[in-house]
């Protein structure tokens, strides 16, 4: 866990004795202003780390194009593994909900339905990473 930020914590501090001095009656004015702070402060954070993440990225891309490699998009998973990995860990974790769905409004022939449909959406996934566009296959012979 990081180290707490002093300026939210005065402001925090800054609050609470603006309550004390106000009374209870201003507290969701207080309030509401202190989580709109945080959010700034949340916003301001988040806005680094995804500019900090986009400029690796394109120097992964940029190092892959020097080299003359064309550089994966996930270096952790080679060959898109990482967006098969993703897509079925999101299918099965949607495919809770959607088979109670299922099930209270059609019975099992909508859990089968249900689960025709999470199989296909990842054997269509599967299909194309294994048998993609040409332009993504490697002549080595």
């Amino acid at each position: 866990m990081s180290a707490p930020d002093p300026e939210l914590k005065r402001e925090l501090d800054a609050t609470l004795q603006t309550r004390k001095e106000l009374g209870p009656e201003y507290e969701d004015e207080l309030i509401d202003g202190f989580l709109e702070k945080v959010e700034q402060r949340l916003d301001t954070v988040v806005e680094k780390r995804v500019r900090r993440q986009l400029a690796e990225q394109q120097m992964v891309l940029a190092r892959g194009s020097a080299t003359g490699r064309p550089a994966s998009a996930s270096p952790a998973y080679p060959d898109g593994l990482g967006a098969r990995l993703g897509l079925a860990v999101a299918s099965l974790v949607l495919a809770i909900p959607l088979s109670a769905i299922a099930v209270v409004n059609a019975g099992l022939t909508g859990l089968f339905v249900c689960w025709a449909g999470v199989v296909a959406v990842n054997a269509v996934q599967a299909s194309r990473t294994w048998f993609g566009p040409a332009d993504r296959r490697t002549d080595d012979g």
